[in-house]
């Protein structure tokens, strides 16, 4: 369960991360002390499982992103985890999700242009012999919510 002072400073370091611990126990009303207690506790617990910087995947050369649909079969976990050890491993992967419903894993990527898109999809993605469909969205925009707040049932 989180109290009010956990959701706060996770909702403070959603927003940035790089908050010095005096700035953000200010945002919180708490005692530098005791941000750091809890800021520790909140890892400990699993709450809070890293620190990322974002970047500007155009300024690394792959301005182009797209959500790959991937059926595989057999849907058995061997094949599963085997092809997602291998996604994970593609340099142009963002993210894979496992999810249900008609497809199997959602892949997002971002690449350099339509070219490079098209050689991983035929070169390395069709060459799998677990993958029986694909189907590719490009992304025109990248939208994001930056803090997730806890739900009722979270908070204590």
């Amino acid at each position: 369960m989180l109290d009010a002072i956990d959701a706060a400073i996770v909702r403070e370091l959603q927003n940035d991360a790089r908050l010095s611990n005096k700035d953000l126990a200010a945002r919180v009303n708490v005692a530098p002390s005791t941000c750091l207690v809890r800021q520790r506790a909140l890892r400990e617990r699993g709450v809070i499982t890293g620190y990322r910087a974002e970047v500007d995947l155009g300024a690394l050369g792959r301005p182009l992103q797209a959500m790959i649909a991937v059926q595989v079969r057999p849907h058995t976990r061997v094949v599963v985890e085997a092809f997602l050890a291998y996604v994970l491993d593609q340099p142009e992967t963002i993210m894979a999700t496992h999810v249900a419903g008609p497809d199997d894993f959602i892949v997002h990527v971002a690449v350099a242009d339509a070219t490079h898109l098209q050689r991983l999809l035929l070169d390395r993605y069709t060459t799998r012999k677990e993958v029986t469909q694909l189907h590719t969205n490009l992304v025109f925009e990248h939208h994001r919510r930056r803090t997730l707040v806890p739900t009722a049932d979270v908070l204590s």
